[in-house]
C-alpha cells in the first residue's frame, strides 16, 4: 500500500461522528480525514452505523473507509462489571442478531441518559433532557452531550471536568445496560467481522480487565489490541504490544478522534499497513473507495 502523500501511510481506525457523541457529520469527518493527511479511516460511532452511508457519499477521492462500530461491554468477572470497549470492522450492518442488540443498546443509553439528567434536576442543576436530545442531532445519546448541556449551562469548562467525579464521573454516573464482551466478539465474528480491544489498558480511564481475561478473548475470536491511544501512558502502550506479541493479535494505532469534545487529532496515532492488511482481509465488508481507479478488491489489497 502507498500512501497518497508520498510518505508512509497513516490509517486511523478509531473515529466518531455525530452519529454518537462526536462533533463532526460523518460527511465532514471523512473530508477532514482527507484534510489531515490520512490515508485510511474507520468510522466507529458507539453501538450504531447510522453514520456509513453519508460518510461513504462523502468520501474523497483517495482515502479508504473502513466501516466499524465501538460496542459498549462489560465484563461481569469482577463486581461491579468492569465496563469494556469494542471495535468492529468491516462487519455484516444487517446481520440479525447484532442489529438487535446494538439497537437494544442505544434504547437503554437514551433512557439512562434521561435518568441522569433526571438526578441532575433533582439537586437543582437546570439541564433539559428535549435540548440534549435535539443536541444529539438523532445520533446515539451519550454522557458527551450532557456534558454540552453543563458548559452550556455554565457550571462546568470542560468535557474534562463535566466527566469529573464530582459530575458524570461519579455522583451523577449511572451503570450502562452494556453487551457481555464473550457474546459481543461471538456476534462480531458471525457478523463477519473483526474485533478489536479498544484501549486495553487505559488505567486513567479506570478500572482495567487483566491479562488473562484478554488471552479468554483471544481464545473466542478477538483479534487485535488497540496499542496507541491518547489514554495509554508509553508503559501501557509496551504492556500491551507485548501481550499483543504473546497471544498473535494485531496491534492497531487510533486516535479516537470525537471533534471538539477531544483536545486528539485526527491522525494523531496510525495502524501498520500489515494490521491493516490483516484486518481487509478477515473483514466480510469492502473497504470503500471513491477512486475509480480502486476496484473493491485491490481497495482491500492495497
Amino acid at each position: 500500500m502507498t500512501s497518497r502523500t508520498g510518505s508512509a501511510p497513516r490509517i486511523d481506525l478509531h473515529a466518531h461522528s455525530t452519529a454518537s457523541d462526536g462533533t463532526l457529520t460523518p460527511a465532514e469527518l471523512v473530508g477532514a480525514a482527507f484534510d489531515a493527511g490520512l490515508d485510511v479511516l474507520a468510522i466507529t460511532d458507539h453501538d450504531t452505523t447510522a453514520g456509513w452511508a453519508p460518510a461513504v457519499g462523502a468520501l474523497p477521492p483517495g482515502l479508504r473507509l473502513i466501516r466499524g462500530a465501538e460496542l459498549s461491554c462489560r465484563w461481569s468477572g469482577a463486581q461491579p462489571a468492569v465496563p469494556l470497549h469494542l471495535l468492529a470492522y468491516l462487519f455484516d450492518p444487517d446481520h440479525p442478531e447484532l442489529v438487535a442488540e446494538l439497537a437494544r443498546v442505544r434504547a437503554a443509553r437514551e433512557e439512562r441518559g434521561e435518568r441522569m439528567v433526571g438526578l441532575l434536576r433533582a439537586d437543582g442543576i437546570d439541564v433539559n433532557w428535549p435540548d440534549i436530545l435535539a443536541g444529539a442531532g438523532g445520533g446515539t445519546v451519550g454522557r458527551p452531550h450532557i456534558a454540552q448541556a453543563l458548559i452550556r449551562a455554565g457550571l462546568v469548562d470542560s468535557i474534562r471536568e463535566a466527566f469529573g467525579p464530582d459530575w458524570l464521573g461519579e455522583r451523577y454516573r449511572l451503570p450502562k445496560e452494556d453487551i457481555d464482551v464473550f457474546r459481543a466478539v461471538r456476534l462480531v465474528r458471525e457478523a463477519g467481522g473483526v474485533p478489536v480491544f479498544a484501549h486495553p489498558r487505559a488505567t486513567r480511564r479506570g478500572r482495567v480487565v487483566p491479562d488473562e481475561l484478554i488471552a479468554e478473548l483471544a481464545a473466542a475470536g478477538l483479534a487485535g489490541l488497540e496499542t496507541d491511544h491518547e489514554d495509554h501512558s508509553p508503559a501501557e502502550r509496551e504492556h500491551v504490544r507485548a501481550l499483543a506479541a504473546e497471544l498473535g493479535l494485531l496491534v492497531t494505532g487510533s486516535s479516537d478522534f470525537h471533534g471538539t469534545h477531544k483536545t486528539v487529532q485526527l491522525g494523531a496515532f496510525s495502524t501498520s499497513v500489515e494490521a491493516y492488511e490483516r484486518i481487509v482481509a478477515e473483514g466480510v465488508t469492502e473497504v470503500a473507495s471513491a477512486d475509480p481507479g480502486i476496484s473493491p478488491i485491490a481497495a482491500r489489497l492495497g
